[in-house]
């Protein structure tokens, strides 16, 4: 077969038509842009006559300031509920939230299904002590409905002078009807970390937030207590009830306890575009049994930590499914001094999964259990029933649930006369083993380590 030569006279030809297409489509793109910019543009013409319209003839004199804050306001309600508008004022107090120190309640809020609800109080904060719980749905805050607020409004009601007084209406799960709830605002200071002397060389650390400062008051922790036993027998993080925090102090605190491997990952809008976070293999805590509690308000860094260790086999995590907090945030301050708060990706944990609204899933799940309500349980009679009568034919599902919570069953006898039942003064150990079930079973986890150590792995 003959192979047909091009002659000059058809090259240039092709070359022509090439050209033309290659015009055509960059026509075509400019068109495009241009036709984009004009839409935009009609848009924000729209927006400035409006905003002229009531400079010149609404009833009274308007803050022209305020009426362009509210329309950012407006803009950011038709994103998620994470990415806020702070003016001046707020964003400085956001600044010092941060840092450790603040005025407030100390309350981690988000809405949910259109309700304001509480994440988690935090620790030692004028919310945690006037009873605040988390899930509460606050459905007004002194007088003013909180039906379609935004979390930057509600912020606004929120906070206030030292001092001063603010009434929550609350409706709590099991409850007929709604509550009032008065907090005094104070200063918030914040001790994230929380150390507890296990015995044996045990250690037990209740993370209550996710500061400045978190990683570092870890370490000193750890490192009191590494003096005192010499070597580490195993570790319990308490992560309940964490609404998450900064960050870098998450990636820190997983750091210390890998050798290697990603810590977290992020995807933004662009979804060829990853951004991943390793372990800095400067992990100098790697050789000692690890078992993390959360639940389900331990929220965002808390998850990012519990996705952290759970992936690279350092711990087992144990409790209930956490919140599912899993987008990211970065702040802008404005040149006025406001800030604008922006959601511009979502956290993956190691293996590849997101998040958000997933939560982590624990290895072993530990209800929670209130020592009263359980105390009655015990002491209170119950009406015979078929399945109360001793030899009645089991259903299939009898089985199942009989064969399930044995053991839970069990445990809970257990922890309840040796620690739940106790009135007399105890150790700092022996005290939270009295009150929180939670923690005393995960406290056998980690001491049964070499037996549970294939579920972590």
């Amino acid at each position: 077969m003959k192979r047909l030569m091009k002659s000059p006279r058809i090259k240039n030809i092709m070359a022509i038509i090439m050209l033309v297409g290659v015009l055509f489509s960059v026509g075509m793109a400019q068109r495009s842009v241009a036709s984009w910019a004009d839409d935009r543009y009609a848009d924000l013409q729209n927006f400035s006559k409006v905003l002229n319209l009531i400079q010149q003839y609404y009833v009274d004199e308007v803050d022209t300031k305020k009426l362009i804050y509210g329309a950012i306001k407006g803009m950011l309600n038709e994103l998620d509920p994470h990415t806020n508008f702070m003016p001046p004022e707020m964003f400085k107090e956001f600044e010092n939230e941060t840092s450790g120190e603040f005025g407030g309640l100390g309350i981690e809020i988000s809405v949910e299904n259109g309700i304001l609800t509480i994440i988690s109080p935090i620790e030692d904060t004028p919310a945690w002590k006037a009873g605040i719980k988390p899930g509460d749905k606050v459905v007004a805050i002194d007088g003013h409905s909180t039906k379609g607020m935004s979390l930057v409004e509600a912020s606004q009601y929120l906070r206030g002078k030292r001092g001063s007084k603010v009434v929550l209406k609350v409706v709590r799960n099991n409850q007929d009807n709604p509550i009032d709830i008065p907090i005094i605002r104070g200063s918030v200071k914040i001790h994230s970390v929380k150390y507890t002397d296990m015995d044996d060389g045990y250690a037990y650390v209740r993370i209550t937030s996710f500061i400045e400062n978190t990683a570092q008051d870890l370490n000193k922790a750890l490192a009191k207590h590494e003096a005192k036993y010499k070597k580490t027998a195993g570790l319990l993080i308490d992560l309940r009830k964490n609404p998450g925090g900064l960050l870098d102090q998450a990636v820190k605190v997983s750091d210390m306890f890998l050798k290697d491997g990603i810590i977290v990952s992020t995807i933004g809008r662009d979804r060829k575009s990853k951004e991943v976070t390793y372990a800095t293999k400067k992990g100098k805590r790697t050789d000692f049994p690890i078992v993390v509690l959360v639940d389900q308000y331990s929220a965002s860094a808390s998850e990012i930590v519990s996705g952290a260790l759970q992936d690279n086999k350092r711990a087992l995590i144990v409790g209930e499914r956490t919140f599912g907090k899993g987008s990211v945030q970065s702040v802008v301050k404005l040149q006025d001094g406001s800030g604008l708060k922006l959601t511009v990706a979502r956290y993956y944990t190691p293996s590849g999964v997101s998040i958000q609204s997933e939560g982590i899933k624990p290895d072993i799940e530990i209800d929670e259990m209130d020592p009263k309500v359980f105390a009655s349980a015990i002491i209170k009679t119950k009406a015979t029933r078929e399945k109360d009568i001793q030899g009645h034919l089991k259903s299939e599902r009898e089985k199942k649930e009989e064969a399930k919570n044995k053991q839970r069953s069990n445990d809970a006898v257990a922890w309840w006369k040796d620690y739940g039942s106790k009135q007399q003064d105890v150790s700092p150990k022996e005290k939270l083993f009295k009150t929180d079930y939670q923690v005393y079973q995960a406290f056998n986890y980690l001491k049964a380590w070499k037996t549970l150590r294939s579920i972590a792995q």
